[in-house]
């Protein structure tokens, strides 16, 4: 409510970056399972400015756009760098998905038609099952990596390898309310595909505020340096 211009424009840009890779798998199928779950993979860097919002907020500080593109112009190798990993998670796992398909899967899946009968009812190989499951395991290390690491290397000088280590403590310590906290995050993906990705453009900046408020809620950082504006 403090920032919605520039809070519900970063749901906006997400919004339309999910119609475009729709758009990508509908004249590429055979990608289609990758990109979308790939698509979901670099969430946590794209809610940067998200981020910089609630911490500008949290000071008593008036917070806006600018403020926004600021913080991904800031010089920060360490999340540059949190930012090029869920990237390269993301590719790889769109190829993995791609070479799967490809290799193993004999009906045309040629439509979206054509992909969900495959998944629901032709799948008698549990290809897709054991996709999903996959999947799932990819997800879980994303989230326990990137969990808290962005807000972390954003606002604090620390390296990537002691975030990233961060933020897999912070979830390991607290398995119930992150395993929660994940489900819910899932929950509101699922009913921003259901919207025709419309929904991202509310769900995405309430993850992106939560996020850096369990980020203070869950990591101490007294003694950390904060990093230079």
């Amino acid at each position: 409510r403090a920032t919605p211009l520039a809070s519900l424009t970063q749901g906006v840009v997400v919004a339309v970056g999910g119609w475009l890779v729709i758009a990508l798998a509908q004249s590429y199928w055979w990608l289609a399972p990758g990109l979308v779950s790939g698509f979901l993979i670099v969430g946590p860097i794209l809610c940067t400015g998200l981020y910089e919002l609630s911490r500008l907020h949290a000071r008593g500080e008036r917070a806006g756009l600018s403020d926004v593109i600021h913080a991904w112009r800031r010089e920060s190798r360490p999340l540059v760098g949190l930012g090029l990993l869920l990237f390269a998670l993301g590719g790889l796992w769109v190829l993995l998905s791609t070479l799967l398909f490809s290799l193993f899967v004999d009906t045309p899946l040629d439509s979206p038609t054509a992909f969900l009968r495959y998944a629901v009812h032709d799948q008698g190989d549990l290809l897709f099952t054991l996709w999903v499951i996959a999947g799932g395991l990819g997800a879980a290390l994303v989230f326990g990596l990137a969990a808290v690491s962005p807000p972390l290397l954003l606002g604090r000088m620390v390296g990537l390898r002691q975030a990233l280590l961060t933020s897999a403590r912070a979830v390991g310590e607290n398995p119930m309310v992150m395993g929660l906290w994940a489900s819910i995050i899932i929950f509101a993906i699922a009913l921003s595909f259901a919207t025709a990705m419309i929904g991202f453009i509310v769900t995405v900046p309430l993850i992106g505020h939560a996020t850096w408020h369990a980020y203070k809620d869950l990591v101490v950082t007294d003694g950390v340096p904060l990093r230079n504006e």
